[in-house]
């Protein structure tokens, strides 16, 4: 685990990777600082499949179903309550997979997902929104429009849980990288955005 402090903390965040970077990659370096500047300790983990390649073994990344249980292990380690889980991509998924559980008994306060894979590229068609329906935990999910694992014209019309909450990010891939000639935006602010929108969500449920 790496865990980053932040002067008079209001809530911790516990943030998993995505499928394919560790936890210390570039992008999870970079949204963490922004998080501890906005108040949040960040505690930062990895699956066994990605610890195992820091010891030359290279596996691919099992199905998020079949990781629930590492992720547990991870919050009863990092159980500083007010506790909020979640994760980019695949980690923020298998997030949602066991929010509702550690919400009912008040283990979590809410959900954080960075970049949902609501599908694969390309195959719309196979959803991961069935769990998504009912979910009962208060939920973030910051998104770029042009995130080919879900766009902002396929997701809204997806059947979704009142609980969850989009926030939008403006000509954003699924790393939130606008092309600045198209958009005027830098990757920079579309991360500071998203930061911002986090930090606003875990205040609203304090």
């Amino acid at each position: 685990m790496l865990v980053d402090d932040a002067p008079d903390a209001r809530a911790t965040f516990l943030f998993a990777h995505g499928a394919g970077a560790a936890m210390d990659n570039p992008w999870m370096n970079d949204f963490t600082a922004l998080l501890v500047e906005r108040g949040i300790r960040v505690v930062r983990f990895e699956f066994a499949y990605m610890a195992a390649r820091r010891d030359g073994l290279r596996k691919a990344p099992p199905r998020a179903e079949t990781l629930k249980d590492e992720f547990r292990d991870a919050v009863a380690h990092a159980s500083t309550a007010p506790l909020f889980i979640g994760g980019k991509s695949m980690g923020g998924r298998v997030a949602s997979l066991v929010a509702d559980e550690l919400h009912d008994v008040g283990t979590i306060a809410g959900l954080v997902c960075l970049g949902y894979p609501f599908h694969p590229p390309g195959k719309p068609e196979q959803l991961r929104t069935a769990h998504l329906l009912e979910l009962r935990t208060p939920t973030l999910i910051c998104q770029g429009t042009r995130d080919q694992f879900g766009t902002a014209q396929e997701v809204p019309g997806y059947r979704l849980s009142p609980a969850i909450s989009l926030h939008w990010l403006d000509d954003g891939e699924h790393g939130f990288v606008p092309r600045k000639t198209i958009s005027g935006r830098t990757k920079a602010q579309n991360l500071g955005e998203a930061a911002d929108a986090v930090a606003e969500f875990i205040a609203s449920q304090l």
